[in-house]
């Protein structure tokens, strides 16, 4: 039995460098090349793409044309790296096998393999680039202004991968068009904040570049779509509520209905809020419910009395700018957290305040009632209704899935059943999606590359934003190792000696030898 090598190309974006030239990933290539060339006869090669996911270019096979197209038919992406994934395919493809080796061609710019099982893989890291000189846009949030909201704020974060301060200019676009630009230093490996507060008047697309000339063009730009806010409309729910109510209706953009039962689905509100009445129906849209439950939620509901607050989950998104100093709760439901949330405020007993989603529908549910408590009376009250009214919102989740990290799939639900769609990429090329009869959503996977997507299906319009945004990419330092978890490390490896195949010189000297006795016979029979 012969070898079995399995060739793993790194086709992240970090591989685009162009430190080597004319590429990363093209002496990638070369040297897979050269493993090719060294292999023997009854030796065998498999070759992985490894990016945003693992592609087999070739199954395992003896014949070296073939590795060698497969390994010329790999292109980099502008994904992170998943090495793990291929390193999992890897050591599935190698059991049993008596003589195996994993070679991996990267630069190492890879977060720490922390799931890898396997204890003994034979690997073997063939180390690719030479410095890191990079600057990358790292982080990207568009916001409304909380002060203004015809305008919005733009969050930005660049990074600095080298070991000399950058200057740059930041640019700020909106569709294409230029509306500011900064002046930047960053100082070696540091990030720079940046906060653009710009009016919006129409649904766009936010793009934050550098102007710097790097090693890495991948990173150096990102957008992010931005809609002009829609009215929410939310239906409370109450026996009556003057606190609730009040508040509700302070709360810039609400349309706000009041009932004090709830006999249908209502299916015409962007979410309802549950003040201690249990519909006849439970609702379809997201919901926050207040000293109510859905039956199925828990398996048991008790109660506890004068309830103590013990710990907050201030970093979530619905706890921003909340605290709960001084908040007094009178009795409280009593109930084991399930599966489908998480706790953020918690007493000694039970949860008192807990998020998930439930059978795809958006929850916030609050234990008790918040007029036996002293929580109205606190301004933590309004804040907290507004950030739920935000996190409920259908419209901005929509919004956050209209932003895709490069390699991840994006999904869009359709308002009709279409079998067709038109997918215009980055570069302006179309490409035409058939898809399944009753699809209630377009799947599309193919998001290797950054830029401005558009899909049109039926009435269906819209456009979304893929981007790196991954700082461990951008940070182009080769690694002399690669951290595989608890179980140690792979080292980059030095030169050593290989079978390189010697026949075409035997052959070579051959030809010679019958060259010379042609040329001595002929001398002689002269």
């Amino acid at each position: 039995e012969g070898a079995l090598y399995v060739a793993i190309l790194d086709a992240s974006a970090s591989m685009q460098s162009t430190d080597v030239s004319p590429s990363r990933f093209d002496a990638a290539r070369e040297q897979a090349m050269t493993l090719v060339s060294a292999m023997k006869d009854a030796d065998q090669m498999i070759v992985l793409q490894a990016a945003g996911s693992t592609r087999v270019m070739q199954s395992n096979t003896s014949e070296k044309n073939a590795l060698r197209r497969a390994i010329e038919a790999c292109e980099p992406t502008d994904s992170p790296t998943r090495l793990s994934d291929a390193l999992k395919l890897a050591q599935t493809l190698i059991k049993n096998r008596s003589f195996a080796e994993v070679h991996l061609y990267s630069d190492g710019a890879v977060d720490e393999i922390e799931d890898l099982h396997i204890k003994d893989i034979p690997a073997v890291y063939h180390k690719i680039g030479e410095r890191s000189d990079n600057l990358g846009v790292v982080k990207l949030g568009v916001k409304a202004n909380p002060d203004d909201a015809r305008q919005k704020a733009i969050f930005t974060s660049i990074g600095n991968y080298s070991d000399k301060l950058k200057r740059t200019e930041l640019e700020l676009r909106f569709n294409g068009r230029l509306l500011e630009t900064r002046p930047l230093n960053v100082p070696p490996g540091e990030a720079a904040q940046e906060v653009f507060v710009v009016p919006q008047s129409e649904d766009g697309v936010f793009t934050v570049g550098v102007t710097a000339n790097d090693d890495l063009a991948a990173d150096n730009q990102a957008s992010m779509v931005s809609l002009l806010p829609q009215p929410v409309k939310v239906l409370l729910v109450s026996s009556g509520n003057r606190f609730l109510e009040k508040t509700l209706r302070a709360i810039n953009n609400v349309e706000l209905n009041v009932a004090t039962a709830l006999l249908d689905d209502a299916a015409g509100s962007d979410l309802v809020i549950l003040d201690g009445v249990t519909p006849v129906e439970w609702p379809k849209p997201n919901v926050l419910a207040i000293n109510v439950a859905r039956p199925g939620w828990f398996d048991s509901v008790g109660e506890v009395e004068y309830p103590s607050i013990v710990d907050v989950k201030l970093t979530h998104a619905l706890l921003r700018f909340v605290n709960f100093d001084n908040v007094d709760i009178a009795k409280s439901m009593a109930v084991k957290t399930p599966s489908w949330s998480i706790p953020l405020v918690e007493s000694q007993k039970a949860p008192l305040i807990l998020v998930g989603e439930f059978e795809g529908q958006s929850v916030v549910w609050i234990a008790f009632d918040t007029l036996e408590s002293t929580w109205p009376l606190r301004v933590a009250y309004p804040i907290f209704m507004q950030n739920a009214i935000d996190w409920l919102n259908p419209a901005l989740a929509n919004a956050g899935q209209l932003a895709v990290r490069s390699g991840e799939p994006f999904r869009l639900p359709l308002i009709e059943p279409v079998e067709t769609a038109t997918l215009t990429l980055p570069d302006g090329s179309e490409k035409a999606l058939t898809l399944e009869k009753g699809a209630s959503e377009i799947l599309f996977g193919a998001t290797d590359y950054h830029g401005t997507y558009k899909i049109a299906a039926g009435t269906n319009s819209t456009q979304f934003c893929v981007n790196l945004l991954d700082a461990a990419e951008s940070n182009i330092k080769p690694q002399e190792e690669i951290e595989f978890g608890r179980y140690g490390a792979v080292a980059a490896t030095a030169s050593r000696k290989a079978n390189m195949e010697i026949w075409r010189w035997i052959a070579l000297a051959g030809l010679g030898v019958l060259l010379f006795e042609w040329w001595y016979y002929h001398r002689r029979t002269a």
